[in-house]
């Protein structure tokens, strides 16, 4: 009995299971346009410093407000917390889909918290590094459906936890831009972030992208297919809703299996190279001319803000 036990909470435990998805949970389906949504009691919160999740337990729809301003940098504390929320969410039985979006005006996420990089220990910069890889595996990996509901610019870090999800949705507007524009910074997007964007986008698009450090506008990212949908600001929420619902009409088994034939090596890759990649970041990071361009970028963002 004991064993069992133990082999059910490594089967509910979130890890990635040997599909390359996490362990399938099987949670029945339901039509999302046959169930009634407005029962208050069937609402669930929660919330932390840098995020609110709400599950509605009558659509298995949860949303992922993030909420870490000014511009919802990648922190360690935010991607503590995010990847958190995400296994919270793979681990309930009411939730099949999740809507990740932001609460802060004309801004999704501006991506990795360059202050967790600069003038910190090694230790820190590989915690940091394990944590930017644990968002993405949470999110790319996971059975859930994932919507990004990109409502304002999303560069970099951003850019990565949108084309993580299995469908983007961003706002008509063209200030918005979304791209990996690392070299732009003297950073190098490693190669899971590569490989993100080139099975998305191809890759001659990819070569061509991470080379430049190409910001799309909202127009350009849909020709590109680095997003599947523009829709006015007004209308990103209901859209991602509506389109989570021909999702959910998918039977989850079905769904979540092919997703991981798709995923798989992609996955397996960063996961069998998962600590010589963050030793080659902290290598990397560390070099003093990268933190010498490091320290320039923050002092422009220092001289912006005055």
């Amino acid at each position: 009995m004991a064993a069992l036990l133990k082999g059910l909470r490594v089967l509910c435990s979130g890890h990635l299971s040997h599909y390359g998805i996490k362990s399938l949970q099987c949670k029945p389906t339901r039509i999302l346009s046959q169930l009634p949504c407005n029962s208050s009691y069937q609402r669930r919160l929660f919330a932390n410093k840098n995020m609110t999740v709400e599950l509605d337990s009558n659509t298995g729809v949860a949303v992922i407000q993030m909420k870490n301003p000014p511009v919802n940098s990648l922190s360690l504390e935010f991607l503590t917390e995010f990847s958190i929320s995400m296994e919270k969410l793979e681990m309930d039985r009411e939730c099949r889909g999740v809507v990740i979006t932001s609460s802060i005006p004309r801004i999704f996420s501006a991506g990795l918290d360059i202050n967790e990089m600069y003038g910190k220990t090694p230790e820190h910069t590989g915690e940091f590094w394990r944590a930017v890889q644990e968002i993405w595996l949470n999110v790319y990996g996971s059975n859930l459906v994932t919507i990004a509901a990109i409502n304002g610019a999303s560069p970099a870090g951003g850019c990565l936890l949108a084309m993580a999800c299995d469908y983007r949705i961003m706002a008509d507007n063209p200030k918005y831009t979304i791209g990996l524009n690392e070299t732009k910074l003297g950073i190098v997007a490693p190669f899971w972030f590569k490989d993100t964007m080139m099975s998305v986008i191809g890759r001659r698009a990819t070569e061509h992208s991470l080379q430049l450090g190409i910001m799309y506008s909202a127009s350009e990212a849909l020709r590109n297919g680095l997003v599947d949908q523009l829709i006015a600001q007004d209308k990103i929420m209901p859209t991602a809703l509506s389109v989570m619902s021909e999702w959910l009409a998918i039977p989850d088994h079905a769904r979540q299996i092919t997703k991981s034939m798709m995923r798989k090596p992609t996955l397996d890759r960063l996961l069998t190279n998962r600590e010589s990649d963050i030793q080659n970041f902290v290598n990397f990071i560390s070099k003093d001319s990268i933190q010498k361009s490091l320290q320039l970028y923050l002092e422009m963002l220092r001289q912006r803000k005055s």
